[in-house]
């Protein structure tokens, strides 16, 4: 089972950065079946922002080869555009966010999910295995049962006549 939790970071003046990465502040993904991931979910611009400034945030994330460097947020104070929805996944840290442009403050806010302890797995793999012995059991049960089934219908069917389905007849004599 994986842990939820809130994630949010401000980032205030031009070209300043924050790095996510909890595998360097020693919660390492060996000790996790999977690993940490980040969910960012909102950015929106705080009271203080300048009205009219356009503020732009950047990622620097992992891709499955490289890094990449990547705007994800146009943001300007005193209009519609003081805030976005987003729904970005990042898998593998670290991921540095920078406010490229504009003094912010800019607000992100997001999920940190964090799977469970490696030991947990270990625990529900065993679960598994006792549950799939169990089955095993049921069925060779069930099949014995299925092969009785299918001889039982056959004689109920021989009794009735093939092709015909009885008919009650509800209408009265006539006299």
């Amino acid at each position: 089972m994986a842990d939820e939790y809130f994630f949010a970071l401000t980032l205030k003046g031009k070209n300043t950065n924050e790095v996510w990465d909890p595998e360097a502040k020693g919660a390492g993904a060996e000790d996790y079946q999977g690993g940490h991931k980040l969910i960012i979910k909102q950015a929106l611009l705080g009271a203080e922002a300048t009205e009219g400034e356009v503020n732009v945030i950047q990622v620097e994330a992992m891709t499955w080869k490289d890094s990449v460097k990547i705007p994800i947020a146009t943001l300007k104070a005193g209009g519609p555009n003081n805030q976005v929805l987003l729904d970005l996944s990042f898998p593998d840290p670290p991921v540095t966010f920078t406010l490229i442009q504009g003094n912010g403050p800019v607000h992100i806010i997001g999920h940190h999910l964090i799977g469970g302890p490696i030991e947990e797995f270990d625990e529900m793999d065993e679960m598994e295995e006792e549950m799939i012995e169990d089955e095993e059991g049921e069925e060779g049960a069930e099949e014995e049962e299925d092969d009785e089934e299918p001889k039982s219908k056959k004689a109920k069917t021989n009794n009735v006549n093939k092709g015909k389905t009885p008919v009650k007849n509800n209408a009265k004599p006539k006299k």
